[in-house]
C-alpha cells in the first residue's frame, strides 16, 4: 500500500512541476510600427463631402503592434492590433502568407484586431467609400500594401525579442458606449466588460497590455479631418504614460451598434479614452488571474448567404443620381455579366485557448454586440475575450432580430461597403454554429 502512495505522491509532484514549468515556460516578444501615412491620406468611415478631400494632418501617430506567444511545446500565436477602420481580406491573406514563410506560423494562429477609428486612412477595399482616379488610385493601394508589410515587419521585430513572461487577465468596466439603434427604446443590449490581459518579465515587471472594449471609435465625427486613434488612440496614450516603457495595445470588441456617449468632439475622445485607461488600470492594481498552458488555435470559414441577385434592381440603381447606389449596382451588375457567385461570403471565425485560463474568440466584420453577449453566456464558465472587427472588415454582422428590424446596419450600410445585401435570415444561425464549432476545434465546450 505504501509503495502505490509513494507512486502517487510522485505522480502529484511530477504534474504540479510540469504545470509550473508550462507557466514558467511561456515566452513572448512586443513589436511595434508607425502606420500613419506620409503622403496624403484621405479618411475612412464616413460618407461625408469633406472626405472628398485629404487629411488635414493629424494630432497623434497610429500603430500596429503585435505580441508574439510561445508556449513550452514552441507553438506559437501572432496577435496584431491596427489602429484603421478594418482590414481588407486581401491584407489579411497576404499578412498570414508572409508570417507562414517568414516564420513558419500558420494563418490559424495569426489574430489581426482592427480599433475601426473613423478617423484613420482610407484601407481600400473596406469600407472603401469613394472611387479614386489613377494617381490618387495609387497612392490609396500603396499605402495598403505598404500597411500589409509594416504588420509583418512589427510581427519579425517581436519575433526578435522572444523571453520568458508571466501572463494575467482580469475583467474590468466602462460605461460610455451605448447602443445606438432606436434610442428611444431604453433597454437595448450593450457590453461593457473591459477584458485586459498583461504581460511582465520574470521579475513581474509590466511590458504590454491587451485591453479591449465594444464601442465604435466615433467621437469624432465626419466633419473631422485630421488623423486620430479616437477614444482608443487616446487610450493606449494614456496607459504608455502611466506606465513609461509599456506597450499598450487596444482590441475592438462586438461594436455594430454600439457608440460612445457623449461623443463630436476632440476632448469627449480624451475623455473617454481616459475613462478606458482607468478602466484597465483598476484590474491591473487588483488581483489578476494568471495565464498560462499549451497553445491551441483554429480557424474556420462559414459560408454566409445573400439572397439572389435582384438584377432588375441593380438596373434601376445604375440610372441612380447617388454615387454610392451607383457605384455598387455597377459592380454588381459586372458579376452578373462575368457570371461570377456573389450570393455567399467567407465569413472567418478565429480561437485561441492557453491551456484552460484564457480563451479569445475572434470574429470578422463589423459584428453587433448580441453575439458577444451570446457566446460569454454560452460559456460562462470559460476564462473568455471575445472580438469583432478581426481579420477583415467586410460589411455590418447582424442578427435575425435586427434583420427584422432594418435600418443601417443590416440594410443601408451594404450599399458603402458595396456588398449585395442584406443578408439572408440565416446568418445568425449560421455564425453561431460556427463559433460552436470553432470553439470546439480548441477543446471548449458550451454550458
Amino acid at each position: 500500500m505504501k509503495k502505490y502512495t509513494s507512486l502517487f505522491f510522485l505522480l502529484f509532484v511530477l504534474s504540479v512541476m510540469h504545470i509550473q514549468a508550462s507557466a514558467q515556460s511561456l515566452k513572448a516578444g512586443i513589436g511595434r510600427k508607425v502606420i500613419t501615412p506620409t503622403d496624403p491620406a484621405w479618411l475612412n468611415g464616413y460618407a461625408s463631402p469633406k472626405r472628398f478631400s485629404p487629411a488635414e494632418g493629424k494630432d497623434h501617430d497610429l500603430w500596429a503592434k503585435a505580441i508574439v506567444l510561445e508556449d513550452a511545446g514552441k507553438k506559437r500565436v501572432v496577435i496584431v492590433t491596427t489602429d484603421v477602420l478594418g482590414l481588407s481580406h486581401e491584407i489579411s491573406e497576404d499578412v498570414g502568407r508572409k508570417v507562414m514563410e517568414k516564420y513558419g506560423i500558420p494563418r490559424s494562429q495569426v489574430l489581426l484586431n482592427s480599433s475601426h477609428t473613423h478617423s484613420g486612412p482610407m484601407v481600400w477595399p473596406s469600407a472603401g467609400m469613394f472611387d479614386y482616379d489613377t494617381k490618387n488610385m495609387i497612392v490609396v493601394a500603396e499605402y495598403a500594401q505598404k500597411l500589409t508589410n509594416d504588420i509583418v515587419e512589427a510581427v519579425g521585430s517581436a519575433i526578435a525579442v522572444m523571453h520568458p513572461v508571466k501572463l494575467a487577465s482580469g475583467n474590468g468596466n466602462a460605461t460610455f458606449g451605448i447602443n445606438r439603434r432606436s434610442p428611444e427604446i431604453k433597454i437595448r443590449p450593450v457590453d461593457h466588460d473591459v477584458p485586459v490581459l498583461t504581460i511582465s518579465d520574470l521579475q513581474g515587471k509590466l511590458e504590454a497590455v491587451l485591453f479591449g472594449y465594444a464601442c465604435h471609435n466615433t467621437t469624432l465625427g465626419g466633419d473631422y479631418m485630421k488623423i486620430n486613434g479616437d477614444y482608443a488612440g487616446y487610450a493606449q496614450l494614456e496607459m504608455e504614460a502611466s506606465y513609461p516603457g509599456i506597450t499598450a495595445l487596444f482590441f475592438q470588441g462586438c461594436a455594430g451598434d454600439i457608440n460612445p456617449e457623449p461623443r463630436g468632439t476632440v476632448e469627449l475622445a480624451e475623455q473617454h479614452g481616459k475613462t478606458l485607461s482607468a478602466a484597465v488600470q483598476k484590474v491591473i492594481n487588483n488581483s489578476m488571474t494568471p495565464v498560462d498552458g499549451l497553445i491551441r488555435a483554429n480557424l474556420i470559414e462559414v459560408p454566409l448567404e445573400f439572397p439572389p441577385l435582384d438584377v432588375q434592381q441593380y438596373q434601376r440603381e445604375i440610372l441612380s443620381e447617388d454615387q454610392y447606389l451607383q457605384r455598387r449596382a455597377k459592380l454588381m451588375l459586372s458579376a452578373y455579366n462575368k457570371r461570377w457567385d456573389v450570393t455567399t461570403y467567407k465569413y472567418p471565425i478565429q480561437a485561441i485557448r492557453f491551456g484552460k485560463s484564457l480563451s479569445i474568440l475572434a470574429m470578422a466584420g463589423e459584428t453587433v454586440v448580441d453575439y458577444s453577449l451570446w457566446a460569454k453566456k454560452q460559456y460562462s464558465k470559460e476564462n473568455l475575450f471575445v472580438a469583432g472587427y478581426s481579420n477583415e472588415v467586410m460589411c455590418y454582422i447582424p442578427t435575425k432580430r435586427i434583420i427584422g428590424e432594418g435600418g443601417y446596419e443590416p440594410n443601408s450600410s451594404m450599399i458603402y461597403y458595396v456588398m449585395p445585401g442584406p443578408f439572408s435570415e440565416n446568418v445568425e444561425e449560421k455564425i453561431l454554429k460556427g463559433i460552436q464549432a470553432v470553439m470546439k476545434n480548441v477543446g471548449i465546450k458550451p454550458e
